[in-house]
């Protein structure tokens, strides 16, 4: 069902929640594509295994499978790592990558009148990077059949709005945090051709329910998204962000991330009152093939009963694990090894997406 310009999420009461707020399941999407991963595909299905053992003492795990085969696959691995199987669920939704984050349908959510959830339905075209992504864009749609959530499509000006999950992060009070180099960018991987600030800032606000839009600049080198936040910096609460920030002042990301922190220090929260900002140190650069890869402790996911921080084997990752640590201090915080996982340009906020719990 498509919402008229008074039937949006908005006008209707909806937000998108904060990822600390109670869920119903994590989705993941089992890997299946080797261009992802070149060389490394079976290593990944076994950090998989680990990532969905974490989550799924709190939250269920929805996992999209490809076909019977591939489902057999990955029930197989779950199993040798311990995975809890009453707590999994397969979808044979097909895919063509395992991004689950950019892809899968955006829930929102209200309180009142009726407590419910919904689907904000923005379109994806695999970052305007790749050539294949159909099978990825059907998803919001046959999560939305299968288990009866009403479907509201984004539009502005009458034209669909393509929106991935990385590429904003909310504080589920009215705050969302964005990057003007994704989604501003009319130059180079343009997912929205026409559109400029106002026209994304409505699509924000109508279909998200958020009120206060903050604009950082750049992302971190490697980032084959062209900017996506959740690689840069994250909400940790309502009033807490944690941010990356490079010590060495000869790296690639030592400008664009002090810039950001100062954007970030001059920035006010909804209600008007100043972010407390906190920073989380860079791994050491890696690289696959001479090309840079985006490793960054920001790309942590928040389960119900754990947060997950993708690690590099590298010395900070003690000191990104204990600031998280101190962040978040009603949940145990995890290192997930990540060295094989980052050589598909992402990590464990990119491959999952939380659904809210109903009530």
């Amino acid at each position: 069902m498509q919402a008229t310009e008074e039937d949006t999420p908005a006008a209707l009461g909806f937000r998108m929640p904060a990822e600390w707020e109670k869920h119903e399941a994590a989705w993941i999407g089992w890997p299946h594509n080797p261009t992802d991963w070149p060389g490394k595909l079976e290593p990944i299905h076994w950090v998989y295994g680990e990532i969905a053992r974490k989550i799924a003492p709190g939250e269920l795990v929805r996992i999209l499978v490809n076909s019977s085969a591939h489902e057999a696959k990955a029930r197989s691995i779950l199993k040798s790592c311990g995975v809890d199987m009453k707590r999994v669920e397969f979808f044979r939704f097909a895919t063509n990558r395992g991004w689950t984050r950019d892809f899968g349908p955006i829930f929102v959510k209200r309180a009142r009148p009726r407590p419910g959830v919904v689907i904000a339905r923005f379109r994806f075209n695999a970052w305007a990077r790749y050539p294949d992504w159909k099978k990825d864009d059907a998803i919001p749609e046959q999560v939305a059949r299968r288990l009866k959530f009403r479907v509201f499509r984004a539009r502005v000006g009458g034209r669909d709005v393509v929106l991935e999950g990385g590429s904003i992060d909310v504080n589920g009070r009215g705050t969302l945090l964005t990057t003007e180099e994704c989604l501003l960018d009319q130059k180079q991987q343009v997912r929205n051709p026409g559109f400029h600030r106002a026209e994304i800032e409505t699509a924000l606000r109508e279909y998200l329910g958020v009120t206060n839009i903050l604009w950082l600049g750049k992302g971190i080198a490697g980032d084959d998204t062209h900017g996506h936040v959740d690689d840069l910096c994250r909400f940790v609460n309502r009033r807490t962000v944690a941010m990356c920030r490079e010590k060495n002042s000869h790296d690639k990301n030592y400008r664009p991330l002090e810039e950001n922190w100062e954007r970030l220090r001059g920035a006010r929260l909804e209600d008007g009152s100043k972010i407390e900002a906190v920073a989380l140190p860079m791994p050491s650069p890696l690289y696959c093939n001479g090309e840079r890869l985006p490793a960054s402790y920001a790309n942590f996911y928040i389960a119900n009963s754990a947060v997950l921080v993708p690690t590099f084997n590298d010395p900070n990752d003690r000191v990104a694990l204990g600031i998280l640590g101190d962040l978040f201090p009603g949940r145990p915080v995890m290192g997930i090894h990540s060295v094989d996982l980052v050589w598909g340009f992402g990590t464990l906020h990119c491959l999952t997406q939380q659904q809210p719990a109903r009530s």
